[in-house]
């Protein structure tokens, strides 16, 4: 397996029409697909001014996005990125004329957003394998689970322990 290289807007790496671009932002992963010239397809949020990336607050609770072209650079802004197909192994990407002709039809198109079921990932790896995927998703989903179990777990034994309290008197 190649070692995974981090790039930067002033370091811009080698995108290939169709890749996965992977942007580190402090708190989470942005995702965009490479068109090529220096040019990403991403999903950013409608209410939003300037053409932006799902960075904000707000952006989270956002049920609806816009889909933008914009400079890779742009977009990266001070972040960095991984050149990210890591979906490859397991879907078969599309041909990258079929991608590139997908993503320009949906340029400045209203979508529905939820950071859970359709995000930023999702978008993009339907462009390029024709399946919405994300882990950054599931594994939000998966903790979301696991905190609400410990929650009922935890209920459960306050119950249990308070009606062991009521049998003692």
């Amino acid at each position: 397996m190649a070692a995974i290289q981090s790039f930067s807007a002033t370091h811009p790496g080698d995108p290939e029409p169709g890749d996965l671009i992977e942007i580190f932002r402090p708190a989470y992963q942005h995702w965009a697909l490479y068109l090529g010239d220096g040019y990403i397809i991403n999903v950013t949020p409608v209410d939003e001014g300037p053409p932006a990336t799902l960075g904000s607050a707000k952006s989270v609770f956002s049920r609806k996005a816009r889909v933008r072209m914009q400079l890779l650079k742009d977009v990266v802004g001070n972040d960095t990125y991984h050149i990210n197909n890591k979906y490859d192994s397991t879907y078969a990407p599309l041909p990258v004329e079929e991608i590139i002709r997908r993503a320009e039809y949906l340029i400045d198109q209203e979508v529905s957003y939820d950071l859970l079921g359709n995000n930023c990932e999702h978008f993009v790896t339907l462009l390029r394998y024709g399946e919405g995927v994300s882990d950054q998703a599931k594994r939000a989903i998966g903790a979301i689970g696991f905190v609400t179990a410990a929650a009922g777990a935890f209920s459960l034994l306050g119950l249990l322990h308070s009606r062991s309290r009521e049998r003692q008197y």
